[in-house]
């Protein structure tokens, strides 16, 4: 019995031992891990060695290789990048994972995992999303796209009992190396899986649309970007807030520059250059892969989730991009209701009180994922992955098309219109407006929570907390008739006016479900499916902002990203429009300022907002319906 089949029993018992454990449990926390495979069942299956592998321009990245005992057959290799650690490190030491998930070790691959340039024990320089060098000339002009070139080159003339055959996989930051590494791809690059992917960091993670995502950015600089002074295994510690209430804490500091010298010391690099740049400018644009996707490997599966706060958009427009550039490239689309990197950490069958009615990540895990790289990279005897695999939030249920968004969809325009209605009628009533007052001093809060992080529940977050208060206004339709499905992208298209000279936008997608069946006894739950926000600043350019002109109606488009959701009959759409959203979002001063990020206490204003819903200003909100 070779060692990979005794792994792959291994594995099987330990996760029905497992899965018999967790029944018992109570309070799961969302960022519950799936079971893991003991350390000593990997040693056993694979053995390890450490390289320091040269780059053209003679910098040496460590890359971690697992390679199976079992020398009687040969084996593609998996690889992932990552800014995030290669740990354990050192060749006695095995980790208690391997691969995208652990049904990978007993399907037999060998596994390569290399810490990127400048992090932790590879050598060089460190840049942040690292923009793509489309005109390399000289060993001197590498980007991620060359590090991944030269990484696979090496491996192939050194690593034995390899099939000649390259994947690669990665979540979130992982994921843009995946998008990078694919570009001009080698020719032993066969199958490549973006998850979750950076696209263009202007309008993914820390920034949407030009508003700061203050909690998250706070967080994640602070964890991960703090300068290192040379190879290390370890990280750098964050700095400690003194409280995690972060509404109060952060309200309180005030400012951004305040927040900045009080809680970061102004050490963290790269929210120093952040603050320099408020608008779209060269240094945000060379971040933007998507325009770099071309030549790509020739299977690409981008997998993302529903509920990803962070990297919903790099993924849409990844699959977009890669379809657009490639046309012979074989690229798929999998979207499930998963928060960022939830198909791969749990069982995927809810999210706070949301609930799915299925394990949709160990589905994806065992029918979608390892099946991708099995057919691609071994020629096993499996389907080709649907065009767009997608569930299909609602109704609980997988969907596949053969085109996303779906062929077989409609526009449809819901107007916004008095009593704080929703109809598929445009609006008559002249000058028809609703108006609140947006008092940063007051901001709304993006969720009940106490936090001072951004929580992966508060996209499914009943919204009942915000529609209560005088500065959010509702509009919803009537109880719908019969089910209605709502897929493809969405787009707000609303007229305003605007006491002041600036402000953002925030437009959340609801569904009114008064069956309350969404893990709560309170009937007309009220579950969020899609939100954005727009610095208004930048309604007419990301590059150029401009400020409001006072009193004067003026329209501004927020697009927000795709759907596939199932209004039930009896259920309600619900539109909330808001312009605060703390402390997931900065405070807007609501005075334009040049560099908002350094604006002063003083320049803290109320404005008066009105959305006008009148024949000459219709605001609505555009949709696609399945016919």
């Amino acid at each position: 019995m070779n060692s990979l089949y005794r792994l792959g029993r291994f594995i099987a018992w330990s996760l029905l031992i497992v899965a018999t454990v967790q029944v018992g449990l109570i309070g799961r926390s969302a960022y519950a891990q799936e079971a893991t495979v003991p350390e000593n069942a990997i040693r056993q299956a694979y053995q390890k060695f450490e390289y320091m592998v040269p780059m053209r321009d003679g910098v040496k990245l460590h890359t971690a290789v697992f390679v199976p005992r079992d020398t009687s057959k040969t084996y593609p290799i998996l690889m992932k990048r990552t800014p995030y650690s290669c740990s354990p490190y050192g060749e006695d030491k095995y980790p208690n994972s391997l691969g995208p998930s652990n049904l990978f070790p007993a399907a037999g691959y060998i596994f390569v995992n290399q810490d990127v340039r400048g992090r932790f024990l590879s050598e060089g320089n460190f840049e942040q999303v690292t923009p793509h060098n489309p005109n390399k000339r000289t060993d001197k002009d590498i980007d991620e796209s060359s590090d991944t070139y030269d990484t696979i080159e090496w491996l192939l003339k050194n690593v034995p009992n390899h099939n000649g055959r390259v994947g690669m996989y990665g979540i979130s930051y992982p994921g843009f190396y995946c998008s990078a590494g694919m570009i001009d791809a080698h020719p032993a690059l066969i199958a490549v899986s973006p998850q979750a992917p950076v696209g263009d960091w202007y309008f993914d993670d820390f920034l949407h649309n030009g508003a700061f995502f203050l909690a998250h950015a706070y967080r994640w600089l602070n964890n991960n970007a703090q300068e290192r002074k040379g190879p290390s295994i370890e990280r750098v510690p964050p700095k400690v807030l003194p409280t995690l209430d972060g509404y109060e804490l952060f309200l309180r500091a005030g400012t951004i520059e305040e927040i900045n010298r009080q809680f970061l010391n102004g050490q963290v690099p790269f929210w120093n250059d952040m603050m320099a740049h408020p608008n779209r400018d060269e240094f945000w644009q060379k971040r933007a892969i998507l325009p770099h996707l071309k030549k790509v490997a020739p299977h690409v599966m981008v997998v993302t989730g529903w509920y990803d706060a962070e990297d919903l958009y790099g993924s849409f427009k990844t699959y977009q991009t890669v379809e657009s550039l490639n046309p012979s490239v074989n690229n798929v689309l999998v979207v499930g209701p998963w928060h960022h990197g939830g198909w791969a950490s749990n069982d995927g069958d809810k999210l706070g009180p949301a609930n799915f009615g299925s394990k949709t990540g160990a589905y994806y895990r065992e029918h979608i994922e390892l099946p991708f790289f099995e057919k691609y990279l071994k020629d096993a005897n499996l389907p080709a992955p649907a065009e767009a695999t997608v569930f299909e939030t609602g109704s609980n249920t997988w969907k596949t098309f053969d085109h996303w968004p779906p062929r077989d969809t409609a526009k449809q325009v819901w107007y916004l219109n008095e009593k704080s209605s929703l109809s598929l009628s445009p609006p008559q009533q002249k000058d028809g407006a609703d108006t609140y007052v947006s008092d940063p001093a007051k901001p709304v809060p993006y969720t009940e929570v106490v936090t001072s992080r951004m929580t992966i529940e508060y996209m499914v977050e009943d919204q009942r907390f915000a529609g209560r208060r005088p500065d959010v206004l509702v509009y919803q339709t009537e109880p719908f008739a019969e089910d209605v499905v709502l897929a493809g992208p969405l787009k707000a298209k609303l007229w305003v006016t605007n006491s002041n000279t600036d402000a953002d936008f925030v437009v959340k997608l609801i569904d009114v479900n008064p069956d309350s069946t969404n893990a709560t006894d309170q009937p007309n739950f009220q579950g969020m499916l899609r939100s954005e926000v727009l610095r208004g600043r930048f309604r007419n350019s990301f590059e150029k902002p401009e400020p409001f002109v006072p009193g004067k109606p003026t329209e501004i488009e927020i697009e927000l990203l795709d759907v596939l959701h199932r209004f039930k009959k009896g259920h309600r759409l619900m539109i909330q429009i808001q312009s605060t959203w703390f402390p997931l979002v900065d405070r807007n001063p609501q005075k334009f300022v040049p560099n908002i990020y350094f604006a002063k206490p003083e320049d803290f204003e109320k404005a008066t907002i009105s959305i006008l819903r009148s024949p000459e200003y219709p605001s609505s909100i555009e949709v696609g319906a399945m016919k």
